[in-house]
């Protein structure tokens, strides 16, 4: 696994807080949030201005299929204004009867910040949480989880003191409600067996989960990628794959040398539900040595350009390993480029190819 992980890390590298009191609440199972959680995100709902929130229709019809938990990335920020927001989507989810996990998902000016002036913007993470605490306090801790930082844009010897620091100020205002967090940078399996869990009984590790990259990604358009220039890569296959083969030859007449070699790089291992599986085996024995849960809560592939029945077969794979081995999950994302549907406003507009994958 040791050339795995190397490979995968490679392209990874690629590519007003008294407006709420702390309300006392009792211990929670974290089994909500991993082993049973079958979930998806929902970016630009807290995490944004402009706001665009899920119809009660979409929310019903997610409740209907089986989706229990949304993870809502909000911003580093603390005004008044958000987290009355914020407060709002976890009272309508709250009377829904769906869990939430608050994730701390910095956008792009913060993300930087984060680069550049760590110190400065660990303090602005430290001080939002100290807000969004005392607001999920209002909640019981089976309805909202605590994600401290989305894929910590930092080294491990940075984040995990940070990390720690997050978790201490949260336990302040939510003493029973689960932390969830992911090990820096990516969040990926082979970042978090190799860095020591959270010291707290009522935390869970979160991995993210996009290999291969060149499949999940492939056509993206908002990098610079040799992936913007591949695509109808099929799940499974193998580089002798006869498909695989065509465009290899189309990159070679086209003179595309850098996707080419991108692409056998990605092909160097077969794309496989075996393989998928072997990681999920990993992390279940980290669990489990560890005593610690685990959540994989992103994962998911890039529908622009993909074989719709590659897409499904490479979900349903990916699902089918976390469940195997007791691990529950949240989809990335709910419309989107990612998404499984085309309008969170119109519950007819789910895509019945990508259901079925995460269902059966």
């Amino acid at each position: 696994m040791l050339d795995r992980r190397r490979f995968i890390a490679a392209t990874a590298a690629v590519t007003a807080g008294a407006l709420w009191p702390a309300v006392p609440a009792r211990a929670a199972d974290p089994a909500p949030f991993a082993a049973d959680a079958r979930g998806v995100n929902v970016p630009r709902w807290l995490d944004q201005d402009d706001s665009a929130p899920p119809s009660d229709a979409v929310l019903d019809r997610l409740l209907e299929m089986g989706f229990t938990t949304l993870r809502l990335p909000v911003d580093v920020a603390s005004d008044a204004r958000q987290l009355r927001r914020i407060d709002e989507a976890l009272r309508r989810l709250d009377r829904l009867g769906m869990a939430a996990i608050l994730d701390m998902h910095p956008g792009g000016m913060m993300r930087a910040l984060l680069e550049s002036s760590p110190a400065e913007a660990h303090d602005a993470v430290a001080a939002s949480w100290r807000d969004l605490s005392r607001v999920a306090a209002s909640y019981s801790p089976r309805r909202v989880a605590l994600e401290l930082l989305n894929e910590p844009p930092m080294e491990a010897d940075t984040w995990l003191p940070l990390r720690d620091r997050l978790a201490g100020i949260v336990r302040k205002d939510a003493p029973h409600h689960p932390i969830v967090y992911g090990a820096a940078r990516y969040q990926g399996i082979w970042e978090t067996v190799a860095q020591p869990p959270l010291a707290d009984a009522n935390a869970i590790a979160a991995v993210h989960f996009y290999w291969p990259m060149g499949f999940t990604h492939q056509c993206q358009n908002w990098i610079d990628s040799p992936n913007a220039r591949i695509g109808d890569l099929p799940f499974p296959a193998t580089l002798d794959d006869p498909r695989i083969a065509a465009i290899r030859s189309a990159l070679q007449q086209s003179g595309d040398l850098e996707a080419l070699q991108a692409l056998d790089t990605e092909y160097a291992l077969p794309w496989s539900e075996t393989l998928i599986a072997g990681d999920f085996t990993e992390i279940s024995a980290w669990s489990s040595k560890n005593e610690t849960p685990v959540l994989l809560n992103e994962f998911g592939a890039y529908g622009a350009c993909v074989d719709p029945a590659s897409r499904a077969a490479w979900i349903a794979a990916v699902r089918r390993a976390a469940e195997a081995v007791g691990i529950g999950w949240t989809y990335w994302e709910l419309d989107d480029g990612f998404g499984l549907m085309t309008d969170r406003t119109d519950a007819n507009s789910f895509d019945n190819g990508m259901i079925k994958a995460l269902r059966s």
